[in-house]
């Protein structure tokens, strides 16, 4: 079996979140035609690793088995190094059930404030996952560093976006357009390394 993935192949993205899947779409440039695990019907598996790397593998393997067809998993979050990178892995679940990150930001921001409130650096993670059913798998990571503003500011981007500035901006991802941050993101980072190794 080589491990390419040839333009055209049908792709199963292990995510039910919609502002993640549009991202994979965007960076996968029409390469490929993606379908949502939710628009299949698959369940979510449970996150029980304690690393990106090992929640997107988890993922991609999950989504792979269940559906037969190859899956592309994203497992991402937002650092804080004042709060000894939390929430890191649990950045969704700070969000709670409905998915609430204007909840998940004023407890970040809360946290901070308690911590120290000085220090602002921060940093995103992408953990991307590619598995082939009941067969291999390959994993890259990405990162981008920056800073924590308050209040949030921006609706265009999703999750912890507006209050994440990177590095040399003053805007945050939130107030980017998402062409724009695609080409900035700890997402676009571990696609470069996904198709350095796939494409």
């Amino acid at each position: 079996m080589t491990l390419k993935l040839e333009p055209g192949a049908r792709l199963v993205a292990a995510t039910h979140n919609p502002g993640k899947a549009r991202e994979l779409v965007e960076l996968l440039d029409g390469r490929f035609d993606l379908v949502a695990a939710g628009a299949l019907g698959l369940a979510e598996p449970e996150e029980t690793e304690t690393s990106f790397a090992g929640n997107a593998l988890l993922k991609a393997r999950h989504a792979a088995d269940a559906s037969g067809m190859i899956a592309l998993a994203d497992d991402s979050g937002l650092s804080v190094r004042a709060l000894d990178g939390a929430p890191g892995v649990y950045s969704a679940r700070w969000a709670g059930p409905d998915r609430d990150f204007a909840m998940a930001m004023a407890k970040v921001e809360a946290r901070l404030e308690a911590a120290d409130g000085e220090d602002r650096a921060a940093w995103f993670s992408c953990a991307l996952a590619v598995a082939w059913p009941d067969g291999p798998v390959v994993v890259v990571e990405g990162r981008v560093d920056g800073t924590l503003v308050f209040p949030p500011r921006g609706t265009l981007g999703f999750g912890y976006d507006p209050i994440f500035a990177p590095e040399g901006e003053s805007r945050t991802f939130g107030e980017m357009p998402p062409a724009e941050k695609d080409r900035l993101s700890h997402r676009a980072r571990a696609f470069a390394k996904l198709k350095a190794a796939l494409f």
